[in-house]
């Protein structure tokens, strides 16, 4: 019986260190799929314009959610009427906008200095929950931050810290440096949503969000180059309709709920490891130590910000 009993307790201990993990693996899940989504942007933007890219992507991942959040949808309507202008405000900075650049940003912007801007985007969400909640944050958890931006530095340089100094800011840098403060503000801003059930949200958020993209997407049809829709296009909109859209926003938002904004941004670190990782796979890279010590970096650092 006493054996019983250890066992039992044993089993409690590993379902409740895994239940204090899950949050954090969930999250994990954003990364992996918008590494892929920066990858697959920057292979195929000479197919297909990025508004087009964008509204397609929104279009189909609503319409993909919306038989399965239908009932969730129209229970929390009330409620979303109740706060639509904060609703808007969230659709349009985190759907409409963000991705929108980053599709426009990957025309004029070379790969480091794309990687290396989104980096920034823990220290952005951490400054604007400072000024607009009073969030603050101790000394070891601000060690963290700057080793993850350190280790996130040093795999996009490829270990050669003295590229910094040549980098120079052109139009799509600028563009991912906007593209980057909207999104913080969304991260931050998504403690105050509305009381509704995630998929309510994400419904709510998507089908607003491309509205907000159409008249860009009617502009573009008419006045930029047409484009041909075949296979590839199709199956890269496919792609980043469930992926980078529908998976990754679930796993996001849900981790900006559970462990907080300041925690969930700094996952944002780990893109440039995963699209490492990728690029060794289907670009037949190789491993380098440079990639070794920039992930000891990153997730050292994400261990120190999120000791108790």
């Amino acid at each position: 019986m006493i054996w019983v009993s250890q066992d039992m307790n044993k089993m409690k201990i590993q379902k409740s260190a895994f239940r204090g993990i899950l949050p954090y693996l969930i999250v994990a899940v954003a990364p992996l799929c918008w590494a892929g989504n920066i990858v697959l942007a920057r292979g195929i933007y000479h197919l297909i314009p990025p508004v087009t890219l964008s509204f397609w992507r929104w279009a189909i991942a609503f319409l993909l959610l919306l038989p399965f959040t239908w009932s969730y949808a129209r229970r929390d309507f009330p409620e979303v009427r109740k706060r639509w202008k904060f609703m808007v405000l969230l659709s349009l900075i985190g759907i409409s906008s963000f991705n929108t650049l980053l599709y426009t940003a990957v025309h004029t912007m070379t790969a480091i200095n794309g990687a290396l801007i989104q980096t920034a985007m823990p220290a952005f969400i951490i400054l604007i929950s400072l000024f607009l909640f009073k969030e603050r944050i101790i000394f070891i958890q601000g060690t963290g931050v700057m080793l993850c931006i350190f280790g996130a530095v040093l795999v996009v340089l490829r270990g050669d810290l003295s590229a910094f100094v040549s980098m120079s800011f052109a139009r799509g840098d600028i563009l991912m440096i906007i593209a980057v403060i909207l999104y913080a503000f969304y991260t931050a801003l998504l403690r105050k949503r509305p009381p509704i059930h995630p998929l309510s949200f994400v419904t709510y958020t998507f089908g607003i969000g491309v509205l907000g993209l159409l008249p860009l997407y009617i502009w573009e049809n008419i006045y930029c180059k047409p484009y041909t829709v075949d296979v590839p296009v199709i199956l890269s909109i496919l792609y980043v309709a469930i992926f980078p859209s529908i998976i990754a926003y679930l796993c996001w938002n849900r981790g900006a709920v559970t462990i907080g904004a300041n925690r969930t941004g700094l996952f944002i670190n780990l893109i440039p490891v995963f699209a490492s990782v990728m690029a060794i796979f289907w670009l037949d890279e190789h491993l380098q130590a440079y990639h070794l010590w920039g992930m000891m970096f990153i997730f050292g650092g994400m261990i120190l910000f999120n000791r108790r």
